[in-house]
Formats: structure tokens, sequence, C-alpha cells
């Protein structure tokens, strides 16, 4: 474990390093994502408005204005798209060069990733997530988190960390075979964004569709970790939701390991 710790522990500080060089481009991107967010929110409160029925979808408005911003948040800190970086490397030809280091490709992409969520966790998660907190007690009146509750539900946003970039490790490979992904990044972060719940919490959805999404390992990415923030699970249930985040981590990792296998016994490196 020291070991690799001291392997890969410069990938994740060379990745901080680098985010705090180019703060322009990821305030940019903070700006568009938070813009999205207040927009949600007004549309949120004018269906809200508009119903005769204090609680929709199993939640009031008070829970959902948390559940925009606390999806934000954790989609900012848990979504790092690897993919991005595996496709990049094949059209730079760079992949050949990580191949040779005696190091696992795949480990080197998930320590940078984690280098960008300290990032993202330091700026502007914690800024925003402790500004909500203040909201969520002052205006709206509602309860401060359990010491509890934020420790389960870093566990679990931990957790979506891992199902998000070992999932996306699997998606980018499909640049080993087709080069550019780009358009296929685009349709799979509008994907997610419905599957995950970022858009429209999943509870809102028939109990049919509700049993399908627990099949997929895309409700553990965001959805879970923000309603175990807002108390929606406790006792058994919650020991069921974190365990099939567990679950899906160990497949989505053997299923990666799978695929890369496959992935490299074909490949063949031209030029020198």
């Amino acid at each position: 474990m020291r070991k690799a710790i001291k392997i890969y522990a410069p990938f994740s500080i060379n990745e901080l390093k680098r985010q705090m060089a180019y703060k322009g481009a990821f305030y940019l991107f903070i700006l568009i994502s938070t813009f999205g967010s207040f927009i949600s929110y007004y549309l949120w409160m004018a269906v809200y408005g508009s119903s005769e029925s204090a609680v929709l979808g199993g939640l009031t408005q008070n829970e959902m204005v948390v559940y925009i911003f606390m999806t934000y948040v954790t989609s900012t800190i848990v979504t790092i798209s690897i993919s991005d970086w595996v496709s990049e490397d094949i059209v730079k030809g760079t992949v050949s060069m990580n191949l040779i280091k005696p190091i696992d490709y795949r480990m080197s992409l998930i320590a940078r990733a984690m280098g960008d969520m300290i990032y993202r966790f330091l700026f502007p998660g914690v800024i925003i997530w402790i500004g909500l907190e203040i909201y969520k007690v002052q205006v709206l009146g509602m309860k401060v988190t359990g010491i509890l509750t934020i420790l389960t539900y870093i566990i679990s946003a931990a957790m979506s960390f891992l199902i998000f970039v070992l999932f996306d490790f699997c998606f980018g490979m499909i640049a080993f075979f087709t080069t550019y992904i780009f358009g296929m990044l685009m349709a799979k972060e509008a994907l997610l964004s419905f599957l995950t719940g970022q858009l429209i919490p999943l509870s809102f959805f028939p109990a049919g569709v509700q049993k399908v999404f627990d099949f997929l390992p895309f409700s553990s990415m965001i959805y879970t970790p923000v309603m175990i923030y807002l108390g929606k699970y406790s006792g058994s249930e919650l020991g069921f939701v974190l365990l099939r985040q567990a679950v899906w981590v160990v497949l989505l990792y053997a299923l990666g390991s799978l695929i890369w296998k496959k992935v490299t016994s074909r490949l063949v490196v031209l030029g020198g």
C-alpha cells in the first residue's frame, strides 16, 4: 500500500498543481454549472408553486432546494471524466509511453482524478456546501445536518467517485477503436445527467422504472449520496445502498480489467 501511494501520489499532486495553474478555465466551468443549478432551482420552484401537493416525489420544497445544490456539489466533486484523458493519450500517441512505464495505466488515471477531485472539493465544493448548510438552517428553517449523516455522505461520495471513474475508464476504452470520442462524450454527459438523477430526482419516476435504475450503477453516482445527505435512508436500507455501491466498485473494476486486457492484446503501436 505504501509503495502504491509512493508511485501514484505524484500523479495526484501534479494534477492538483495543474488545476491551480489553470484557474480561469476551471472557474468558467464553475460559473456555467452554477448558472445551470439556478435555472434548475427556479424551474423546480415553479413546479412546486403550481402544485397543490406539498410533497412531490417524496421531497418537500425545502428538501428539493437542498437536493438541487447538493447534486451540484456532489457532481462537481465525483464526476471526473478520465475518458477525456484516455482519448487525448490515444490521439497524441502518448498512450504507448504510458504502457512501457512500470505503472498501472488505470491507477495513474485514477490518481490524477483524485488530485482533480481534491481541488474541486476545496474550490468550490466545500464553500458552496457550507453556504448551503447556513441557508438551509437560517432561511429554510431545517435542522443542521448531523455528523453521522455527513460522514456517511462522505463515504458514499467517495464510492460514487470510484464508480464514476471506473465506469468512465471502461467508456474511454472505446477510443482505442474509434480514436475520437468527442461526440460520444457529449452523448454520455447528457445521458448520465438524466440517469444519475442530476436533472430529475429518480424518486419522481414510476416504481417500475426506479427498480430498473436500482440494477444500474448510475443511481449510485449522484442520487444515492444526495439522498443519504437528506436523511432519506436509514437502518438496513442505508446499509444496503452503501453495500450496493461497494459491489459496483468491485464489478466495474473487474470489467475494466477485462476490457483493458482485451484492448492491449490487440494494440499495435507504429513509429519510434
